[in-house]
């Protein structure tokens, strides 16, 4: 089936003269998680991960994926003719460097112009400028030969109350304008889906798990435009918005309106964001002011209202996935006493990945206001655990048993805010070596959480607390340490996060008291079992001195972790203080809504070491 598709692919390429085609993981509006409609790149490849990028010639075709997907990719590309790329590792060229080096003079880079952004789609003409290689940016080729593509979504949106967002429409309107004043900026083309739900306070369901709107936005000094689908938009929802001066218009006619303006104008937007099709549309004539959008700033610090929220959100959270740990345990326990390895339900079934996943978010939908999960939930059990963004399918559903690993990490979605846990579970008894390495995890987790840092610090900073345990060691793991998370949006949003790599427009801004970042190190063994620990912590100001402002992290997840999995004789004095002020913490927050069953396995499950 993917040879038979990526023939087509070329013969479309054949036609329209294009030598090289390039798909990225990506939609209208750069967002990381893309709806049915957008999954081009799966589409073409078989490759289901959340990131990649698609090239193909007539004589080659290549995937570039990152470390979380190493493994799942090399699976899934099996027999496609499709070669893997590995981001990041030696030898391995980027897209980009692959692009120049393989087009030859005279040739063509084609790209549906509405899925790659303007500043990769720029730097690359400038770069391939020398060998006199045109760029097609006008044919969606997947999109042709896609018979039964799905449509693009549009579900209702709806709008977000200022009890949970703390801040009207009208308020944040008006702080957006005085940035563009200040820019010089009388128009502002604002194309990423989550700053525009931020900034109308609205929400949707038109990208899996992210209560987004598939929808564009320009703002003007008097008015603002909303070009989305008017089906989405109800009477109630239209009134509200048209009373603060927005404007709604059809989706498709973003480029139209572009097209339109003025010479003289000046129009703020980020050539990071926006898709090479919307810069095309602009006039040479317009000025161009090109930065960050305002509102990713404004997004990523939480007002008052959103922090109190958002603890809310925790608990409510917190609550199910301790009560899905409650179940688990026991579920192992059963099956130890009864002299079993195989992990059962209460029928005698046996436990399965998609069976936990289930059973966690049926737990999770019986908390109020949830409106589902914040992504896809990874449970991998032994090696599974060690495939990063791993997720289970009814061919590779693993049986659990006692002796090894339940990775799981999970989200929901509440309109008090975006929760995003990871544990891992002991089932039965676990050998010394998994107890080694889950301590040294925890033990990173532990030590960023309670960082005390100078304003000013970014997460590039901050990062090596949470791996010089495993780095002392000689491991590591492939992945960021944390990532920003929305309110009632986007589980991973910038520009706020912690890794220490240094990359340019990386998720490393400085770390503003209110921002919301997960602190999630991990290690993986390849075809044994994985390790991943994450909490979400806010980042709060501390004391002030002659040495300035200090900050510190406040943790805002509260479920156990798994005591089964440590080995105590590890970890340093602070370290088990640490570890059981938090369990304190937790047993406190979380016992006064459990059973007294519940509560009585609670204490003991977050008992003093």
């Amino acid at each position: 089936m993917i040879s038979e598709r990526m023939d087509a692919l070329r013969e479309r390429m054949r036609q329209y003269g294009i030598d090289a085609y390039l798909v990225p993981t990506n939609d209208f509006h750069g967002s990381e998680y893309v709806g049915d409609y957008f999954k081009c790149r799966r589409y073409l490849s078989g490759f289901t991960g959340s990131a990649g990028t698609l090239v193909v010639t007539q004589d080659m075709a290549g995937l570039w994926t990152d470390g979380r997907y190493f493994l799942q990719a090399e699976e899934q590309l099996q027999n496609t003719g499709i070669t893997l790329y590995k981001m990041g590792q030696e030898g391995i060229p980027e897209v980009h460097d692959f692009l120049v080096e393989k087009l030859q003079k005279g040739q063509c880079l084609g790209f549906d112009g509405r899925v790659v952004s303007c500043r990769t789609a720029e730097k690359l003409k400038k770069d391939l400028e020398a060998k006199q290689v045109r760029m097609d940016f006008t044919h969606d080729l997947t999109g042709e030969i896609w018979k039964d593509r799905p449509p693009l979504s549009a579900e209702p949106a709806m709008l977000l109350e200022e009890k949970y967002t703390g801040q009207s429409r009208a308020e944040k309107l008006a702080k957006l304008r005085a940035v563009m004043e200040e820019k010089g900026a009388d128009c502002h083309i604002l194309t990423s889906l989550d700053d525009i739900a931020w900034l109308f306070n609205i929400r949707g369901n038109d990208v899996e798990c992210n209560p987004v709107v598939l929808s564009y936005a320009v703002i003007l000094k008097e008015k603002a435009l909303l070009f989305a689908d008017s089906r989405a938009f109800g009477a109630p929802v239209q009134e509200a918005l048209a009373a603060d001066g927005v404007r709604l218009l059809p989706y498709q006619n973003i480029y139209v309106w572009i097209r339109k303006l003025t010479p003289g104008r000046t129009v703020l937007l980020d050539r990071g964001k926006i898709n090479y099709a919307v810069a095309a549309s602009l006039s040479a004539q317009v000025k161009v002011v090109d930065e960050p959008n305002p509102t990713v700033a404004m997004k990523a610090v939480k007002n008052p209202v959103e922090i109190a929220n958002i603890r809310l959100a925790h608990i409510k959270d917190g609550v199910a996935v301790t009560r899905f740990m409650y179940w688990l345990k026991k579920r192992a326990e059963a099956a130890k006493k009864a002299g079993r390895t195989e992990i059962t339900d209460e029928t005698g079934a046996p436990l399965t990945e998609l069976g936990v996943s289930a059973r966690l978010e049926a737990l999770r939908a019986k908390q109020e206001n949830f409106r589902g999960i914040s992504f896809e939930t990874i449970a991998g059990f032994g090696p599974h655990g060690a495939v990063i963004h791993y997720a289970a399918t009814p061919e590779t559903d693993s049986r659990l048993h006692t002796g090894d690993f339940l990775l799981v990490d999970s989200g929901g979605q509440y309109p008090e805010g975006t929760t995003d846990i990871t544990r891992t579970f002991a089932l039965g008894d676990v050998d010394r070596e998994r107890k080694h390495y889950f301590t040294l995890v925890l033990r990173g987790n532990l030590r960023l959480a309670a960082a005390r840092f100078l304003h000013g610090c970014r997460g590039v900073n901050l990062d090596c607390l949470c791996r010089e345990p495993l780095w002392e060691e000689g491991v590591d793991y492939n992945h960021g340490t944390g990532h920003g998370v929305g309110c009632y949006l986007n589980v991973h949003e910038g520009p706020n996060g912690f890794r220490w790599k240094i990359t340019k427009g990386g998720d490393s801004a400085v770390l503003e008291a209110g921002m919301v970042t997960s602190n999630e190190p991990g290690l993986y063994l390849e075809g044994r079992f994985g390790i991943r620990h994450e909490n979400l912590i806010l980042c709060c100001k501390w004391e002030k001195n002659e040495y300035g402002q200090f900050m510190f992290f406040d943790t805002l997840t509260m479920v156990p972790f798994d005591l089964d999995g440590i080995e105590i004789s590890q970890m340093s004095e602070r370290e088990k203080g640490l570890l059981n002020a938090y369990h304190k913490q937790v047993y406190q927050t979380i016992a006064p809504y459990l059973s007294r069953e519940e509560r009585e396995w609670l204490a003991g499950a977050t008992r003093a070491i």
